[in-house]
């Protein structure tokens, strides 16, 4: 998640504050905004094109076992 976004999460998520508490809301914001970038820096993710790079590895691996498994089979019966 991109510097950018969390921005946007932050800035939502201090919209969302009751109208009560709009003297407060750029502090919350701020709060929001740290807290969130702590959490995801100590996450272990992965970009969306790593994540289906690493999809299409795994689908033809299957293919290459599913083949395997099929000669195996085929070779002692």
């Amino acid at each position: 998640m991109d510097r950018d976004n969390v921005e946007q999460l932050a800035r939502k998520l201090a919209e969302s504050v009751p109208d009560g508490l709009n003297s407060m809301r750029a502090e919350l914001e701020e709060t929001f905004r740290s807290v969130l970038a702590t959490g995801l820096s100590k996450l272990d993710l992965v970009t969306r094109e790593e994540f289906e790079v690493q999809e299409a590895v795994l689908a033809r691996t299957r293919e290459k076992l599913e083949a395997l498994e099929a000669r195996l089979e085929e070779l002692s019966d």
